[in-house]
Order: C-alpha cells, then sequence, then structure tokens
C-alpha cells in the first residue's frame, strides 16, 4: 500500500495481524507531533495504529525501490514468450529473508 493510500484506510479498517513482540522507538520530535496531529485527524486510529501503516507503507515503497539484477538462469516466459531471468538483487534477498522470518514469527521454526 502506498502512503497515498493510507488516509483511506484510516477512515475505518482494522489492522492486520500483529506480533507479539511490540517494538519501541524513539521518535524525533518534529515526527512525534506529525503522529499526534494525525492520530487527532483520524480518531478511529490510535498513534501505534498509525505508525504500524506508515511503517508498513515505508517498507512496500523501499522494497519497491530496490533495484532488479538480472541473473543468469531463466525461471519463466513474459506473456511475449521472451524469457525472465531470476533477480540476483537485494529485492531477492530481502524476500528471501522476509520470508524466512515471517515463518519463525508465526511460529514455524527457525
Amino acid at each position: 500500500m502506498s502512503i497515498k493510500e493510507l488516509v483511506q484506510e484510516w477512515e475505518g479498517k482494522a489492522a492486520d495481524k500483529l506480533t507479539a513482540r511490540e517494538y519501541g522507538v524513539r521518535l524525533p520530535v518534529h515526527d512525534a507531533a506529525r503522529i499526534a496531529a494525525l492520530t487527532e485527524m483520524y480518531p478511529l486510529r490510535t498513534e501505534s495504529q498509525i505508525i504500524t501503516d506508515l511503517i508498513s507503507s515505508a517498507l512496500d515503497e523501499l522494497e519497491s525501490a530496490l533495484p532488479y539484477v538480472e541473473g543468469t538462469r531463466v525461471v519463466a516466459e513474459d506473456e511475449e514468450g521472451d524469457p525472465v531471468y531470476e533477480d540476483v538483487g537485494p529485492s531477492r534477498r530481502l524476500y528471501e529473508l522476509t520470508r524466512k522470518h515471517l515463518r519463525r514469527l508465526e511460529g514455524g521454526g527457525n
């Protein structure tokens, strides 16, 4: 979800499944003021929900900004029959590590 779409979400949708672990961070004063302002603007959302949504959106944008690095192995063909090569760049590494930690967080080991 993009940052732009958050306002629509803040109008009422419930939060996604959350981890048992809490993450404590200290914010710069200006950012804390903006979080407080957003909480006042969208009273159906808590500060925690707003921070969670912003982090999620920022991670989505970061993931989409990571460069694709073409590998040598063909993994598929596109609709025109041209080869699609595996991604050997940081986006693939993030995807693999995310899957690993997702399994751990959901209780699937590792």
